[in-house]
């Protein structure tokens, strides 16, 4: 049974609940991310989640942290053992327990960046919409002639605002960006959001997957340091298309949300509240999942 939300009976004080994640407090430093199998499109929750799908998304993020940690620090707390930084009756509740086990992780508290940094490597999705519409993607002039799904020259950097829950993240122009986070910190998260696609996307294709796009977030500790958060490079966050099936000129077999934002779309249910669907949609959905993760770490899904 996927878990959609999660209930820790006031053993730890519960901050939010995001579209996928539920935080709570643990001390004045740390925060726990636990990453229920909710399932959002359009910036809309569906009513129901997808068996497993926090479990993928946190071990695919822990594997592209430790894959990026050269490049960038991270906001991850290292702990042998999850529950050693909890109270224990979260782990002596083995109903507690089992809505945090492989699906938590335990994160240093930081200022977030009210920023989505996107990185985009082929033209899909609303920027092929844009083009198609204006010639422009977020406001950028590209050469003319560029198909669907093409590749750009370069990937480019495309920022949004972090809306709140129910709200819709504004694209921004990189001008805008510096007006929100100061010349410093727009250029710091630029910068890095370019040089960690680059290196994701290059280990990707080796894996049989191109990375079309993706989004990063950041924070900053005490001292100003950039510090990569939130998940990272996940079918939640990214478009994953399969290598071997790819063609320009077309939408593309994906290893994400896609499928799901296809039957919305189809159905005229884009952007509408309290959707339910279908038990193939979310069977689709979580193989899609399972297959990006094995695909990218290498590791068969138990």
């Amino acid at each position: 049974m996927p878990i959609e939300q999660t209930d820790l009976q006031g053993k730890l004080p519960l901050i939010a609940r995001g579209k996928v994640r539920d935080l709570y407090n643990v001390d004045d430093n740390t925060l726990l991310f636990v990453a229920t199998d909710r399932i959002s499109a359009y910036d809309v929750i569906m009513k129901n989640g997808v068996p497993d799908k926090g479990k993928l998304l946190t071990k695919l993020s822990e594997f592209w942290f430790k894959f990026l940690s050269d490049e960038v620090e991270n906001h991850l707390v290292k702990t042998d053992n999850l529950f050693n930084k909890l109270p224990k009756e979260l782990s002596a509740d083995l109903s507690l327990k089992s809505q945090l086990e492989d699906r938590s992780l335990l994160v240093r508290k930081l200022k977030i960046l009210p920023l989505e940094c996107i990185v985009r490597g082929y033209i899909t999705g609303s920027a092929w919409a844009e083009y198609k519409k204006s010639g422009t993607v977020h406001g950028f002039e590209v050469r003319e002639g560029l198909q669907e799904s093409e590749a750009f020259a370069e990937p480019l950097y495309t920022p949004s605002t972090k809306a709140e829950q129910g709200e819709h993240d504004e694209n921004i122009h990189p001008d805008k960006a510096i007006e929100i986070v100061g010349q410093e910190l727009a250029d710091g998260v630029r910068e890095l959001s370019l040089k960690l696609y680059k290196k994701a996307r290059d280990y990707a294709l080796e894996k049989g997957i191109i990375i079309a796009d993706t989004k990063f977030e950041f924070g900053v500790d005490e001292n100003n340091n950039i510090v990569l958060v939130d998940e990272v490079l996940t079918p939640d966050s990214s478009r994953f298309w399969s290598a071997e099936k790819y063609e320009v000129g077309k939408s593309q077999d994906s290893y994400d949300k896609q499928y799901l934002r296809d039957w919305l779309t189809a159905n005229n249910y884009k952007g509408v509240e309290g959707v339910s669907m279908p038990e193939e949609v979310v069977q689709k959905t979580r193989e899609k999942y399972i297959e990006a993760y094995e695909l990218l770490t290498g590791h068969k899904w138990a």
